[in-house]
């Protein structure tokens, strides 16, 4: 027998339903599987580190992350595209921010969960 599967096929009919009213739609569902993906990238986490409480130009994330100019520009580009970072131009130099707390919040979160219950050595 498989220790994943139900011994029996019983429906819990009221959990199913709680269940349903809680899911997420597919369009929901896609545009933030788009987002874990684009966090999934380990430049594009240190991207948003570096940009997690400070403004930042792209030779200056270039500068903190060691790659070229063009390697953070096209990053960029893809998290301006899904939210996670937005620009302002002064005279000819573009500064990018984390785009608003949620942002923030997730690389929170997600830094806690990877860090709880572990002990510092």
């Amino acid at each position: 027998m498989d220790p994943l599967c139900c011994d029996e096929t019983r429906i819990n009919q009221e959990a199913v339903r709680e269940a349903l009213n809680e899911l997420i739609d597919e369009p929901r569902a896609s545009q933030l599987a788009q987002i874990f993906a684009a966090l999934a990238d380990p430049t594009r986490v240190r991207i948003i580190s570096a940009l997690n409480g400070r403004e930042l130009c792209v030779c200056d994330l270039a500068a903190v992350l060691g790659m070229t100019q063009s390697a953070v520009s096209h990053q960029l580009r893809l998290m301006r595209a899904l939210g996670l970072v937005k620009n302002r131009k002064e005279g000819r130099v573009v500064y990018y921010t984390l785009d608003d707390e949620h942002v923030r919040d997730l690389f929170k979160r997600g830094l806690e969960h990877i860090t709880h219950g572990q002990t510092l050595e």
